[in-house]
């Protein structure tokens, strides 16, 4: 019976010691960070309060410890204090890459399958109504996805003359679909094919000026994809003369999704432009920081 108590006792010192070793190592941590100037308030307000309620002596003995403190230990423990924070946030810092990262790969794969769909369909539909051309179509898809695959699943991004590059191949193919409805002008410096722009996002911008802008519009129209820097922004823009924009639909899953990757990748330092030109049709811009090279 006698133990119960003396367990008691032993759990109310072992709780006293940790909570006055958190207290120390508390004021320990605010000694170290404390500016002097703050210091030397505080020591003013404690001599203050020991006059007043005659504790001078106990002011006087925490005015000099605390000054041993500062001086000979806070130094070092400033320093261990700024190296745990920065780790801390180097730590935050590769969780929200990786958590961007793992974004990225789930926007780009909602990417992905779109145009392989839609083209195997038209294959599909071809099969049965123009054999020779569904296989110029397959010859066509296969040599996209040959150049293609390797740079959707790239960690590293792509550049804007790889994705012209995709662009023209895709172009190829839709061609073959609208024949004479659809034609297409590049109007892309080759200076600017080392920038850096990230996959997919320009051939996004194509079908979505294909689906709506000219394939509603029964003469077709024309495709022109530009680029040029303006103040350290690289523009490029997909603008077409077809049936213009339904100010009142939803954008759609493919610019919902360029713009959740550009905010992704660059913040509020690049954007989507969604424009009506006055002669009609469309024109969308994706405008991010220029650099001449991916490793800029």
């Amino acid at each position: 019976m006698r133990a119960a108590p003396i367990n008691r006792a032993l759990d109310f010192v072992r709780e006293a010691v940790s909570e006055a070793s958190t207290l120390w190592w508390s004021f320990f941590d605010w000694l170290a960070l404390v500016e002097w100037r703050k210091l030397y308030v505080t020591w003013f307000l404690v001599f203050i309060f020991g006059i007043s309620f005659q504790l001078t002596e106990p002011a006087v003995w925490f005015i000099l410890i605390s000054f041993g403190v500062k001086v000979l230990a806070g130094g070092k423990r400033r320093a261990e204090l700024t190296a745990r924070e920065a780790a801390d946030k180097a730590n935050v810092a590769t969780l929200e890459r990786r958590l961007m990262e793992a974004q990225m790969a789930t926007l780009q794969a909602q990417v992905e399958p779109h145009f392989l769909f839609n083209t195997l369909a038209l294959i599909g539909q071809l099969i049965e109504t123009d054999p020779k051309e569904a296989a110029r179509v397959h010859a066509h898809l296969i040599d996209y996805l040959r150049s293609s695959l390797p740079q959707m699943r790239t960690k590293g991004g792509g550049t804007l003359g790889k994705q012209v590059e995709l662009s023209k191949a895709y172009l190829a193919i839709m061609q073959a679909r609208m024949k004479e409805r659809l034609q297409v002008r590049f109007e892309v410096p080759d200076f600017l094919g080392s920038a850096p722009f990230p996959p997919m996002m320009l051939q996004t911008l194509i079908e979505n000026s294909i689906k709506h802008g000219l394939e509603p519009k029964v003469a077709g129209g024309t495709i022109t994809i530009r680029a040029h820097v303006e103040v350290a922004t690289l523009h490029v823009d997909v603008c077409d003369d077809g049936v213009g924009i339904d100010v009142h639909a939803d954008e759609g899953v493919g610019l919902a999704n360029i713009r959740e990757r550009l905010a992704l990748l660059y913040g509020k330092d690049a954007e989507l432009v969604i424009e009506m030109p006055p002669g009609g049709g469309a024109c969308a811009s994706i405008r991010l920081p220029y650099r001449m090279t991916e490793f800029d």
